[in-house]
């Protein structure tokens, strides 16, 4: 048993498993290694660390996070419309995941939404924006972060 508490400052080994409403697993490390990372580093949205504070290894727990403290409501105006020309040879499907460069120039994922006869409607949202998301989580090491 660790005497250290997940808190700023520490280095977090777990296993989670995050899952929408209906209980389908969006992400999970069960069946693979567990997840480590800083508190505070930003691998975690603060809806996520928040409920951890002060667990200890060994400790599991389920906690309902929303989405203002996942990935956000979802947004309207993170949705484009634009012609369909701009896919020159890529036929666009409804649900596929493409990559855009935004003002500038980085990599911005977006879904096509919505196909008509000239234009493609884009939803740059985060897929997981509007949802109410469990994260299951069972703690395996607590310790305090090393600072390189």
């Amino acid at each position: 048993m660790s005497e250290y508490r997940i808190d700023e400052g520490m280095e977090v080994t777990l296993h989670f498993t995050l899952k929408l409403e209906d209980g389908t697993v969006v992400d999970s490390t069960q069946d693979k290694a567990p997840a480590t990372f800083q508190v505070g580093d930003g691998n975690l949205p603060p809806g996520f660390e928040h409920p951890l504070k002060g667990l200890t290894d060994g400790d599991s727990g389920v906690f309902e996070v929303t989405p203002e403290h996942a990935f956000g409501q979802h947004n309207p105006q993170n949705v484009q419309r634009m012609k369909r020309d701009v896919f020159k040879d890529e036929a666009p499907e409804i649900g596929t995941v493409m990559s855009f460069a935004d003002a500038n120039g980085d990599e911005l994922p977006g879904v096509i939404s919505e196909i008509d006869d000239d234009m493609v409607e884009v939803d740059f949202n985060h897929p997981l924006a509007g949802r109410t998301l469990t994260f299951e989580v069972e703690v395996l090491d607590v310790k305090p972060a090393t600072t390189h």
